[in-house]
């Protein structure tokens, strides 16, 4: 263990020489001055922030209906306020300590932390186009670091600290250095990534000349490209020997082959549901007693949406297996029927020809395919006929347009005479026979 932290230690001494050397001036007295300058400064700025602070945010309030950057830029200032007064304060002391004195060693140190504030604004500013949070964070105070480093000059002496912590794996040596470098260009890659897959997908899903279930295919088969070569080329970009990765990948086809067959499964039917567009983004399907729309096809399962607002994920493996309806596979078209019976003492011609006026009148009903109407049987208390007509938005919901239609039957059947009949019992009393009532008490 001694063995180990020595040479830690020795880097460590290094590193504080060279930041020494650097700022020798600290130690004399214009440094001293330059310190007390710099220490009142920073309290003069958290005055000053406490005063300007809640100011500028009334102000803000009064601004009205301004253009939204702006604003977002307005909030980003308010928020790195102190930062900022604190910069154009130092400036302003290494401006005045250079009119005073024409030597450079009286006012170094106050550049120099004016340089840094300067650029730790800059860095906050921009750090802003990482959305995710956590992610923004951790840039921030990366490049928060890398840049006080920089200014400070001592940013080889750092990475040969960061360097010389590590140990060895076969032949391949990881250090802390190798593991920060690797951090840095994987996450600018994918960073890069995100948005070439973000930029090219926007375009994709514009062309109209694609089917959607194409277009699906083709952002998930660019993704899975561009994300791997970003991998790939952040592990070699450090130097990550990848021959180690053919026995990994064998590992993995046999996991794959034992504990992961539904998942394959699923992701090949995906890939077959999207190269033989049998169902695609917007299509109404039913499944079993699953009735809904196709919302989005994922690389596992595929979500539907029903009318009651329910979202089922059916893996795609059921969709491939299982016998579904798609109610616009080809076209929005569809035909549905209604059945209903009137009694026999009703004109079969007029019945017809009232059914399919009410019919038509709905506003669903398409006039362009108009209903129709036929006598299917004589039943046993009425005469049977069948309703059909045509939609052409199935994910407007069905029974809700069956329900119409029935209800403009009954008003026509109501205002015209036309009754439906229930079953009825007719019975006759044979010569001969007796009839005896019988009555219970209580």
């Amino acid at each position: 263990m001694e063995g180990e932290t020595q040479p830690i230690f020795e880097q460590l001494a290094s590193l504080w020489g060279a930041v020494s050397a650097k700022f020798g001036t600290l130690f004399l007295f214009r440094g001293q001055v330059q310190f007390a300058i710099l220490t009142g400064c920073l309290v003069l700025a958290w005055v000053l922030h406490r005063l300007i602070a809640p100011r500028m945010h009334d102000w803000m309030r009064t601004l009205g209906r301004r253009p939204k950057w702006q604003m977002r830029f307005l909030v980003l200032l308010h928020k790195r306020l102190l930062l900022l007064i604190f910069a154009l304060l130092v400036w302003g002391a290494a401006g005045v300590v250079a009119m005073v004195s024409p030597f450079p060693s009286w006012r170094n140190i106050l550049e120099l932390a004016a340089t840094i504030a300067t650029a730790w604004l800059v860095v906050s500013l921009a750090s802003r186009l990482v959305r995710n949070r956590f992610l923004r964070r951790i840039v921030t105070w990366g490049l928060w670091i890398y840049v006080t480093l920089y200014y400070l000059g001592v940013t080889d002496d750092f990475a040969a600290f960061l360097n010389g912590i590590g140990f060895e794996i076969g032949d391949f040596r990881l250090s802390l250095l190798i593991l920060i470098k690797a951090f840095v260009v994987t996450a600018l890659l994918l960073v890069v990534a995100r948005l070439t897959t973000t930029t090219v997908a926007s375009r994709i899903e514009h062309n109209k000349d694609i089917s959607p279930s194409m277009r699906v295919l083709f952002i998930k088969f660019l993704q899975v490209l561009v994300y791997g070569a970003a991998l790939f080329l952040g592990l070699k970009a450090i130097g990550f020997d990848l021959t180690g990765l053919a026995f990994l990948s064998g590992a993995i086809g046999l996991g794959l082959g034992f504990g992961l067959q539904k998942v394959v499964s699923n992701l090949v039917s995906g890939i077959i549901i999207l190269l033989d567009k049998s169902i695609k983004p917007g299509d109404v399907i039913s499944l079993g007693d699953t009735f809904g729309w196709i919302n989005t096809l994922g690389a596992r399962y595929a979500s539907v949406v029903t009318r009651d607002g329910r979202e089922y994920l059916i893996p795609n493996e059921d969709l491939i297996t299982n016998q579904v309806v798609n109610w616009s596979h080809t076209n929005d078209f569809v035909r549905l029927d209604i059945r209903f019976g009137t009694s026999y003492h009703d004109d079969p011609h007029q019945v017809r020809a009232l059914a399919c006026r009410a019919a038509a009148s709905v506003d669903r009903v398409l006039s362009s395919r108009p209903p129709v109407c036929h006598v299917t049987g004589f039943g046993d208390s009425s005469v049977d006929y069948v309703l059909r007509f045509w939609i052409n938005d199935p994910t407007s919901g069905l029974t809700n347009v069956r329900g119409a239609v029935y209800l403009a039957l009954w008003d026509a059947f109501r205002e015209n005479g036309v009754t439906i009949p229930f079953p009825q019992r007719e019975v006759r009393m044979l010569e001969g026979s007796e009839m005896t009532v019988r009555r219970e008490n209580g």
